[in-house]
């Protein structure tokens, strides 16, 4: 199994010994020793998984590196947060998705409606298996607990991942921003309950559920 190790918060570094990751296509700054690279379609799912992800407009692409040395990997100075699973799955954005232990299974898992009024889905990537994944977040990440006395509200521009049993649903018509004067149009929160894990970043990117 690959090694997964972090070269100060923003350089992720994988030893290979015979080994393969997925990581991000474009993702890799540097590497040493001898490495094979491949461009894997549809996520690395193949045909079916490439036709699905168009239709979900859940697009991702990585590329898969063999060999035997270390290979680095970074994005847009992100923070990269390490992730451990073992036979559990991790539903993460795309676009924070860094690199993967090349055993772990990725696929698209529908996440619930968009609001009543608009009625579009939302889907989201999903890795399972055991081994390790590197999670990228516009700061660094904060893992909140969620148990089933505790529920929790997301800022959809905010969120990252979640692992464990959790049931997650969406509640329009309020945001954080409605509260300080900046909310308009259709808006949203995730709303998490159960028992698991939620990643969140100390920053908002644009979503597609409007003004959040």
């Amino acid at each position: 199994m690959a090694t997964f190790r972090l070269q100060g918060s923003k350089v992720l570094a994988v030893d290979l010994t015979g080994d393969t990751v997925k990581a991000k296509n474009g993702s890799m700054v540097a590497y040493d020793g001898r490495m094979a690279f491949k461009k894997l379609s549809g996520g690395g799912e193949g045909i079916r998984g490439m036709v699905t992800r168009r239709i979900t407009g859940e697009q991702m692409t990585l590329m898969e590196v063999k060999g035997e040395g270390t290979c680095f990997f970074a994005d847009r100075a992100s923070e990269i947060n390490l992730v451990d699973l073992h036979g559990d799955k991790l539903y993460v954005e795309s676009s924070n998705l860094l690199a993967v232990d090349g055993g772990l299974r990725t696929g698209t898992s529908f996440t619930g409606m968009r609001g009543g009024a608009s009625g579009n889905g939302l889907f989201t990537t999903t890795l399972e298996g055991t081994g390790r994944a590197a999670i990228m977040s516009d700061g660094q990440a904060v893992v909140l607990r969620v148990t089933p006395r505790y529920p929790l509200s997301v800022d959809p521009g905010a969120y990252v991942a979640h692992q464990g049993d959790l049931r997650q649903n969406f509640q329009s018509g309020v945001t954080f921003r409605t509260f300080v004067g900046e909310g308009g149009g259709e808006a949203f929160q995730i709303r998490f309950e159960g028992d698991g894990l939620v990643y969140v970043q100390p920053s908002e990117r644009n979503t597609i559920a409007g003004d959040v």
